[in-house]
């Protein structure tokens, strides 16, 4: 457990979550990775470990940016959670209040907050889609406004991979008139120096590690309709126009770059009742109502039972987060996540590069979580 690629910060009372950090590269699981811990609003372990490429020549280092795929959907429900608390957005308003055409096919009275919660019924598009559609905004809003929902909206939530990040890209965007990108760099990211992007300029591109990709496709159970929608079709998700393209997309459900710390940070705002450190980031009381439970229930997308907040997943009944109850986040495909634990005041991250088969419960996050806990 020794191995000197392995370094960061570490204090002996969190030994064990060394030992579970280094288990997952003795063990052949990892390339790349890195974990941070927060405990109000102070990183308390930061671990790091393994290459940045796949050909094991660049050690992973701490400016290293890894994709977080479905991670984002965090920073994305971060930012709604910024608006909701600056008085200019609720969660309970019409989507169509501030998208008129989001109206259509009887989508009239779908709520923000239940857009966000997957429950609006646009977990994928129906008709003719070729993957590189998705780099064209207006076309996929037009799609999305127009399109009859896949069940009844707020009768049960149905996990919307792709399309959530328009959806709350969107309804950002009719507010604040900015992305959630640009937003996210200007107020956050800039300001407190969180290394943490919605679409990537180029200017970071070399920054990026190397994915390796997972070896399967993930068990998605039963495919039927829905989950054939939103995961199976040739153009359920973006590509067709190249690896840097792909970065500089801001697509707020898939396309985030992060630090672990950066996120762990962020996070940390969440867990704090808004703040980080001495910077308020949140108005009181937002964190609570963005991570109260919209839904729960069997998903109709993912074979989860999932309880559901307004964008963040609750940790409650799946305790993938470690053993609180209140904690809640988001994980991305291959194994990143990062989560807010508010009743110890405790964030964290996990990110990699060696992409698992794992849907939102990845082994090796799980076991360096639970090691972290096991300290406090």
């Amino acid at each position: 457990m020794n191995d000197p690629r392995i370094r960061g910060l570490c204090p002996p009372q969190f030994g064990e979550a060394r030992e579970a950090f280094a288990a997952n590269f003795a063990e052949g699981k990892e390339l790349g990775a890195r974990f941070t811990l927060a405990l109000h609003g102070e990183i308390v372990v930061d671990l790091i470990g393994g290459w940045a490429d796949r050909a094991e020549t660049v050690l992973f280092a701490e400016d290293t940016l890894t994709p977080i795929f479905s991670t984002t959907k965090a920073l994305a429900s971060f930012m709604i959670a910024r608006l909701v608390g600056q008085g200019r957005l609720d969660y309970g308003q019409r989507v169509a209040d501030l998208w008129p055409e989001f109206a259509q096919a009887g989508k009239g009275a779908v709520t923000v907050e239940q857009a966000l919660s997957h429950q609006a019924g646009l977990s994928g598009l129906s008709g003719p889609l070729k993957p590189a559609d998705w780099f064209d905004w207006d076309l996929i809003c037009a799609r999305l406004a127009a399109m009859a929902p896949l069940w009844p909206p707020g009768s049960a939530s149905g996990y919307h991979p792709v399309t959530f990040g328009y959806l709350a890209g969107e309804i950002f965007r009719r507010v604040d008139g900015r992305t959630i990108g640009q937003a996210l760099r200007e107020d956050v990211g800039g300001p407190l120096g969180l290394d943490v992007w919605i679409g990537l300029p180029d200017s970071e591109h070399h920054r990026c590690a190397a994915m390796r990709r997972p070896p399967a496709m993930p068990n998605l159970g039963p495919i039927n309709e829905i989950r054939r929608l939103a995961f199976l079709t040739k153009g359920a998700a973006p590509g067709g126009r190249g690896e840097a393209a792909a970065r500089r997309a801001e697509i707020p459900s898939t396309s985030g770059y992060a630090t672990a710390p950066a996120l762990a940070m962020l996070m940390a705002a969440l867990a704090n009742d808004g703040l980080i450190g001495g910077n308020r980031v949140l108005a009181p009381g937002v964190a609570a109502e963005a991570s109260r439970q919209r839904i729960v229930g069997e998903d109709l997308v993912l074979p989860y039972v999932i309880s559901w907040g307004a964008g963040f997943m609750r940790n409650q009944g799946l305790g993938i987060y470690g053993p609180g109850v209140q904690s809640f986040g988001h994980s991305g495909w291959g194994g990143s996540c990062a989560f807010a634990d508010p009743e110890r005041g405790l964030s964290g991250a996990y990110v990699m590069n060696r992409q698992s088969a794992d849907l939102i419960a990845d082994p090796r996050a799980r076991r360096i979580i639970e090691a972290a806990y096991s300290a406090l």
